[in-house]
């Protein structure tokens, strides 16, 4: 699954056009490596994602075929510092 539309799935970024704007603006890191959107995610990828004040990692526990629900989205990654 692509990036953008990993974030946007998983609800770390609620629209996918933020997603891809975040990414070409070089602030989502995957795997310590700036991430364009269409950066193809698998399982155990580390995401960074830096905000103005605080940076958010994420490791990828699941990479979903298509759509999900709201409750299922919060079971595709885990947080971490």
């Amino acid at each position: 699954m692509r990036l953008d539309k990993f974030l946007k799935v998983s609800r770390l970024i609620k629209r996918r056009t933020v997603a891809n704007e975040v990414s070409e603006m070089g602030r989502v890191l995957v795997n310590g490596n700036p991430a364009k959107p269409a950066k193809q995610l698998k399982e155990g990828d580390i995401i960074t994602i830096e905000y103005a004040n605080r940076n958010v990692c994420a490791r990828v526990l699941k990479v979903p075929a298509g759509n999900v629900s709201v409750q299922e989205a919060q079971s595709l990654y885990e947080l971490f510092n």
